[in-house]
């Protein structure tokens, strides 16, 4: 799972290199044709691993609970997220990430808990939910892409 980790971590760190310029008002935008906007979907990233991660092994979250409900699957933006915590959302991309890694390498997922995701695939083990972040983490930043896109009009 190594190289799973690098990969995200290198996506992860991709991410804030996209929107590195892009001011909290930018961030924070909701173009036209959009349901959500680029802050929301790193905040979602952090969420849907915690979720599909901690929580489905019957762990406590690494974020708080308001936090999460904030921005788990099937939530919109709900109002403007200023400076201060667009840069706690940045810090919890890696801080975040990085006790994922630890706690798998100390084998805290013992208990996961089977799912299926929304296209049909079943995750019996926590690796096979690692992997699924790969995509899940690309798929945002797609988004992201097509966000920045709009807001830099």
């Amino acid at each position: 799972m190594e190289k799973q980790f690098e990969i995200i971590r290198k996506t992860r760190q991709f991410l804030l290199n996209i929107i590195s310029d892009l001011s909290a008002e930018q961030l924070n935008q909701v173009p036209t044709g959009f349901n959500n906007n680029i802050i929301w979907n790193v905040g979602h990233i952090i969420a849907a691993q915690q979720g599909v991660c901690y929580r489905r092994s019957g762990l406590p979250l690494l974020i708080q609970d308001s936090f999460f409900e904030q921005f788990k699957p099937e939530t919109k933006p709900q109002g403007t997220i200023d400076a201060t915590e667009i840069q706690a959302i940045k810090d919890l991309l890696f801080s975040t990430l990085d006790q994922l890694e630890a706690d798998y390498k100390a084998g805290g997922f013992k208990n996961y808990i089977s799912w299926t995701n929304r296209y049909g695939v079943t995750h019996d083990t926590i690796e096979d939910t690692i992997n699924f972040l790969l995509f899940h983490e690309g798929l945002h930043m797609g988004y992201v892409m097509a966000l920045k896109r709009c807001v830099q009009k």
